[in-house]
Protein backbone atom coordinates (compact mmCIF):
# COMPACT_ATOMS: atom_id res chain seq x y z
CA UNK A 1 0.00 0.00 0.00
CA UNK A 2 1.90 3.15 -0.87
CA UNK A 3 1.00 6.36 0.35
CA UNK A 4 -0.75 8.56 -2.83
CA UNK A 5 -2.34 11.17 -0.35
CA UNK A 6 -2.37 12.44 3.17
CA UNK A 7 -3.04 10.97 6.13
CA UNK A 8 -6.79 11.37 6.65
CA UNK A 9 -6.93 9.49 9.99
CA UNK A 10 -4.77 9.95 12.88
CA UNK A 11 -1.71 8.96 12.72
CA UNK A 12 0.43 7.66 15.77
CA UNK A 13 3.36 5.17 16.83
CA UNK A 14 3.97 2.76 19.04
CA UNK A 15 7.26 1.08 20.27
CA UNK A 16 6.96 -2.86 20.58
CA UNK A 17 9.97 -4.21 22.88
CA UNK A 18 10.97 -8.24 22.85
CA UNK A 19 13.31 -9.93 24.67
CA UNK A 20 16.86 -11.00 22.71
CA UNK A 21 17.92 -9.95 19.42
CA UNK A 22 15.05 -10.64 17.31
CA UNK A 23 11.26 -9.47 16.54
CA UNK A 24 8.34 -11.88 18.01
CA UNK A 25 7.48 -14.30 15.43
CA UNK A 26 3.68 -13.99 16.35
CA UNK A 27 3.52 -9.99 15.90
CA UNK A 28 3.26 -10.35 11.61
CA UNK A 29 0.69 -11.86 11.02
CA UNK A 30 -1.94 -10.02 13.24
CA UNK A 31 -0.08 -6.51 11.73
CA UNK A 32 -0.40 -7.72 8.46
CA UNK A 33 -4.23 -8.40 9.01
CA UNK A 34 -4.35 -4.71 10.36
CA UNK A 35 -3.26 -3.75 7.34
CA UNK A 36 -5.10 -6.19 4.51
CA UNK A 37 -8.47 -4.96 7.16
CA UNK A 38 -7.79 -1.61 6.37
CA UNK A 39 -7.63 -0.84 10.07
CA UNK A 40 -4.05 0.79 9.43
CA UNK A 41 -1.97 2.15 7.14
CA UNK A 42 1.81 1.41 7.87
CA UNK A 43 3.51 4.81 6.90
CA UNK A 44 7.01 3.88 8.83
CA UNK A 45 8.69 0.67 10.22
CA UNK A 46 12.33 0.57 11.96
CA UNK A 47 13.70 -1.65 14.59
CA UNK A 48 16.33 -1.27 17.18
CA UNK A 49 18.26 -3.51 18.66
CA UNK A 50 20.10 -2.67 22.29
CA UNK A 51 22.65 -5.76 23.21
CA UNK A 52 23.79 -7.15 26.18
CA UNK A 53 26.66 -4.06 26.35
CA UNK A 54 24.29 -1.36 26.00
CA UNK A 55 25.37 -1.34 22.44
CA UNK A 56 22.25 0.52 20.37
CA UNK A 57 21.70 -0.39 16.46
CA UNK A 58 19.03 0.41 14.12
CA UNK A 59 17.66 -1.99 11.36
CA UNK A 60 15.73 -1.59 8.30
CA UNK A 61 12.64 -3.59 8.52
CA UNK A 62 13.45 -5.95 5.20
CA UNK A 63 17.02 -7.08 6.93
CA UNK A 64 15.37 -8.08 9.78
CA UNK A 65 14.35 -11.91 10.46
CA UNK A 66 11.92 -12.83 13.73
CA UNK A 67 12.62 -15.22 16.22
CA UNK A 68 11.77 -18.29 14.29
CA UNK A 69 13.67 -17.33 11.61
CA UNK A 70 11.18 -16.23 9.25
CA UNK A 71 11.38 -12.85 7.13
CA UNK A 72 10.57 -9.71 9.24
CA UNK A 73 6.33 -8.38 8.36
CA UNK A 74 7.16 -9.49 4.50
CA UNK A 75 3.71 -9.89 4.71
CA UNK A 76 3.14 -6.45 5.94
CA UNK A 77 2.18 -3.98 3.18
CA UNK A 78 3.47 -0.18 4.07
CA UNK A 79 5.80 2.18 3.26
CA UNK A 80 9.05 3.55 4.90
CA UNK A 81 8.77 7.09 4.84
CA UNK A 82 11.24 8.36 7.50
CA UNK A 83 9.85 9.94 9.80
CA UNK A 84 11.04 9.04 12.59
CA UNK A 85 15.14 10.58 13.01
CA UNK A 86 17.83 9.32 14.28
CA UNK A 87 17.20 11.50 17.53
CA UNK A 88 13.90 9.66 17.81
CA UNK A 89 15.04 6.27 17.67
CA UNK A 90 18.29 7.19 20.29
CA UNK A 91 15.61 8.50 22.25
CA UNK A 92 13.47 5.44 22.49
CA UNK A 93 16.85 3.35 22.84
CA UNK A 94 17.55 4.88 25.84
CA UNK A 95 14.69 3.68 28.06
CA UNK A 96 15.24 -0.20 26.49
CA UNK A 97 16.32 -3.04 28.64
CA UNK A 98 19.53 -4.29 27.66
CA UNK A 99 18.72 -7.54 24.84
CA UNK A 100 16.19 -6.31 23.11
CA UNK A 101 14.60 -5.94 20.26
CA UNK A 102 11.98 -2.91 19.04
CA UNK A 103 9.64 -2.68 16.63
CA UNK A 104 8.82 1.08 15.70
CA UNK A 105 5.76 1.67 13.51
CA UNK A 106 4.32 4.79 12.81
CA UNK A 107 0.56 3.77 10.96
CA UNK A 108 -1.96 5.93 10.28
CA UNK A 109 -5.39 4.65 11.91
CA UNK A 110 -7.74 4.38 8.89
CA UNK A 111 -10.43 2.99 11.05
CA UNK A 112 -11.03 6.55 12.67
CA UNK A 113 -10.49 8.07 9.00
CA UNK A 114 -14.33 9.16 8.71
CA UNK A 115 -14.52 10.50 12.09
CA UNK A 116 -11.09 12.65 11.89
CA UNK A 117 -12.71 14.64 8.34
CA UNK A 118 -15.77 14.92 10.70
CA UNK A 119 -14.29 16.40 13.21
CA UNK A 120 -12.05 18.92 10.59
CA UNK A 121 -14.87 19.71 8.33
CA UNK A 122 -16.23 21.11 11.63
CA UNK A 123 -13.30 23.13 12.79
CA UNK A 124 -12.39 20.92 15.30
CA UNK A 125 -9.12 20.07 16.63
CA UNK A 126 -7.67 17.65 19.14
CA UNK A 127 -6.88 19.24 22.42
CA UNK A 128 -5.88 15.99 24.26
CA UNK A 129 -4.76 12.62 23.42
CA UNK A 130 -3.60 9.73 24.68
CA UNK A 131 -3.65 6.29 26.28
CA UNK A 132 -5.08 4.66 29.15
CA UNK A 133 -3.42 0.85 30.44
CA UNK A 134 -5.01 -1.68 29.79
CA UNK A 135 -4.61 -2.77 34.09
CA UNK A 136 -6.34 0.45 34.80
CA UNK A 137 -9.30 -0.48 32.40
CA UNK A 138 -9.24 -4.29 33.76
CA UNK A 139 -9.12 -2.23 37.95
CA UNK A 140 -12.11 -0.14 36.75
CA UNK A 141 -13.99 -3.25 35.31
CA UNK A 142 -12.83 -5.10 38.26
CA UNK A 143 -14.14 -2.26 40.94
CA UNK A 144 -17.91 -1.74 38.93
CA UNK A 145 -17.92 -5.31 39.47
CA UNK A 146 -17.75 -5.50 43.15
CA UNK A 147 -19.59 -2.12 43.36
CA UNK A 148 -16.39 -0.13 44.47
CA UNK A 149 -16.49 3.63 43.79
CA UNK A 150 -12.26 3.66 42.38
CA UNK A 151 -10.94 6.00 39.52
CA UNK A 152 -7.99 4.58 37.68
CA UNK A 153 -4.03 6.21 38.45
CA UNK A 154 -3.90 9.17 36.32
CA UNK A 155 -7.53 9.94 35.65
CA UNK A 156 -9.30 12.76 37.30
CA UNK A 157 -13.37 12.31 38.39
Amino acid sequence: MSVSSPPAGPVEWVALSFPGAALGSGVAGPLADLVRAGTVRVLDAVVVHKAADGTVTEGEIADETLDDGGAALDDVDGDVLELLSHDDLLSIAEGLENDTTTLVLVWENLWAADFAQAVRTQGGTVLAHDRVAPADVAAALAATDTGADRTPEGITS
